[in-house]
């Protein structure tokens, strides 16, 4: 990494970990760049602040404390006897750094409709690779890194595994700003637990407790903050009304929006139109939530009564009711909701109402062995699965994937 002066030694003071530093002129470019910046203007935890309303919390914030993590786990396993080197560690702090620089306004609700196909993933990937382009290859070993090509399997398993940085941060930090404790976890002793055997990343036998409470605490979190039923009713207002957008503007309808966001709301853009062309992501880069709020309050006046109920919705937070149960819902029940909304709304052209309701699944995965193992080190050397070495709760409980239906309405609508 870079030799770090006196005074050129940069300091940000969190309210999760207090005095952040960091670590390099290099990695502090990184932070100044306009791709990064964005993130300041990009929440964490995209409507959720309708429910909990200290969430105002932006990726900006979670990636520093992702980056802070990432240090301390460096220093953890070098001191364990991992060798990572000055190179290595600055590549794999860049890769934690810009693990969500692919994320659209509002996370994750954009990604069903302002680009079809490709996850914040998938965009993060191509801006990475554009930023380093401009960085002559500065970037080469931590693209490798954060696709886990590089050699050194755990500096891929730090950025992306179901013990990374990203996922240690965002639970405390989204625990911290929403006020719910139950998504507390002990970061110091988890990394502080970690250890490196056979080029994998797991824990040390005597961290077995934390992360136990670090699987529990993610179960919870997914149920009380981000599947919490109005933030999924709020999410899916969003979405139904970003497509609402887009058809009025297919059929010849003016509507108000930024430069960027129009780019967007008149093209239906896949994978292969950002590959083939940079501008696109230039183009992508310059949207954030400002764009979107910026349009709804203006939007509220429309004279398409759907765009203005929903637009007011989100203005006002007079939000969808949304029901959740173990059962799918039956075309029947769909249907005659959709009947419901057509006569309280007096719908008259073909499929109007279908912008007025949403349905679906959320599925609560805390943990899942065949994605990616938390693995346990013994004392005398032997392996053993978190599934598999737990004593004090049922981990095979928490790996069952857990999935209920939702339904989701506006509120004038009493269904029986």
């Amino acid at each position: 990494m870079d030799q770090i002066s006196p005074n050129h030694r940069k300091i940000v003071n969190d309210p999760v970990y207090g005095f952040v530093t960091i670590p390099g002129d290099f990695l502090f470019s990184l932070i100044e760049n306009p791709l990064f910046q964005r993130l300041r203007r990009i929440r964490q935890l995209g409507l959720t602040s309708f429910v909990y309303p200290g969430a105002l919390h932006t990726r900006f914030h979670h990636a520093l404390g992702a980056m802070h993590l990432m240090m301390e786990a460096i220093e953890t396993l070098r001191m364990k006897g991992s060798v990572i080197t000055e190179q290595e560690a600055e590549a794999t702090l860049a890769a934690i750094l810009l693990h969500d620089i692919g994320h659209g306004p509002f996370s994750h609700s954009l990604e069903y409709t302002i680009v079809k196909g490709m996850t914040h993933e998938d965009l993060g990937v191509l801006i990475i690779q554009k930023l380093n382009k401009e960085l002559n290859g500065r970037l080469d070993l931590a693209l490798d890194i954060f696709m886990g090509r590089y050699h050194k399997k755990f500096l891929h398993q730090l950025v992306s595994s179901q013990l990374d940085m990203d996922r240690l941060d965002y639970l405390k930090r989204d625990s911290f700003y929403t006020g719910v404790s139950e998504g507390v976890i002990n970061t110091d002793r988890l990394i502080k637990m970690l250890i490196v055997k056979d080029d994998e990343l797991m824990v040390e036998a005597k961290g077995i407790y934390s992360i136990e409470k670090f699987i529990v605490a993610r179960r919870l979190m997914y149920w009380q903050v981000y599947y919490h039923k109005t933030v999924v009713g709020a999410e899916n207002l969003l979405i139904n009304l970003l497509k609402r957008a887009k058809l009025l503007i297919s059929k010849g309808e003016n509507l108000f929006a930024s430069p960027t966001l129009l780019h967007f709301l008149h093209n239906n853009f896949v994978r292969e139109d950002f590959v083939n062309d940079q501008g696109l992501i230039d183009q992508f880069a310059r949207l954030d939530d400002y764009d979107i709020f910026a349009s709804l309050k203006v939007w509220v006046d429309h004279q398409d009564k759907v765009l203005s109920f929903l637009a007011n919705g989100l203005v006002q937070r007079n939000l969808f009711r949304t029901e959740l149960r173990n059962e799918p819902y039956s075309e029947l029940e769909i249907n005659a909701l959709r009947e419901m909304i057509i006569k309280e709304f007096s719908i008259k052209e073909i499929g109007e109402a279908d912008f007025l309701f949403s349905t679906g699944t959320i599925t609560n995965n805390a943990y899942i062995p065949e994605y990616d193992k938390i693995n346990i080190l013994n004392k005398d050397g032997t392996v053993v699965d978190i599934y598999d070495s737990s004593d004090q709760l049922n981990v095979s409980i928490l790996t069952k994937s857990v999935t209920k239906y939702f339904l989701s309405y506006p509120k004038s609508i009493k269904r029986i």
